[in-house]
């Protein structure tokens, strides 16, 4: 049987101070699912639902208050922040609404990043960003600054960073939040063919239409699916 990408059990986050219970605040309970490889699912729910939360924890950009976490079968829960950043480098890219990219240095640059941190060659790295870059359709924008490119632009110079080291998971976090509603049906053509090239994607939005766009839903209520 394959290993899930991503496997929750009895997951819960708790904020505040443990020696005030006035101060908690339980965002997430008891919470259990499974990402299979090659899925895609959308998390969607109301504000303070949850769904940030459980989006940080899918992203191992927090942890857990109770229940273990397992990224591409490890177990994530005994992990030092160290062990932590070299798992979510290796198996996780990130796009987020806003695009995060670096602006006095050029697309292709900006995509080498995660490979810099694993410390890739020079040469392999301008290669696999340029080759990224050309497969969501800016090969001709290799050299350009954020600021010479588009919204949609950007958020495809994301896209490639996050997929350049072929990562288990693509993590994103609404995606089109930044852009106007033509660019934003672009994007999320280019997540349906993401999908369809067998790429896995875990997406929170709060716009139904485009979680339609998933195989799969996962709503958030309370802190509870």
């Amino acid at each position: 049987m394959a290993v899930p990408v991503i496997e929750f059990k009895g997951v819960g986050r708790v904020y505040g101070n443990p020696n005030d219970p006035d101060t908690l605040v339980h965002a997430l309970e008891g919470v259990s699912f499974k990402v299979d490889k090659g899925e895609f699912v959308a998390i969607t729910g109301p504000s303070g639902s949850g769904k940030s939360t459980l989006l940080h924890l899918v992203g191992l950009l927090d942890r857990s208050s109770e229940g273990k976490i397992w990224v591409d079968g490890v177990d994530t829960s005994t992990m030092d922040d160290r062990k932590l950043a070299k798992l979510r480098n290796q198996k996780i890219g990130f796009v987020f609404q806003q695009f995060n990219l670096l602006p006095k240095t050029a697309a292709w640059r900006n995509v080498e990043l995660p490979l810099l941190y694993r410390g890739v060659g020079a040469g392999d790295r301008e290669k696999l960003a340029k080759e990224g870059l050309e497969k969501v359709g800016l090969g001709d924008r290799l050299n350009n600054l954020p600021s010479q490119l588009s919204g949609g632009q950007q958020q495809r110079v994301a896209i490639a960073r996050a997929l350049v080291g072929r990562p288990s998971l693509l993590l994103a976090d609404e995606p089109t939040g930044n852009l106007d509603s033509k660019t934003g049906a672009e994007i999320i053509r280019l997540f349906k063919d993401l999908y369809i090239a067998g790429v896995t994607i875990v997406m929170v939005t709060h716009d139904e239409n485009i979680a339609r766009v998933a195989g799969r839903q996962i709503k958030v209520k309370d802190g509870h699916l």
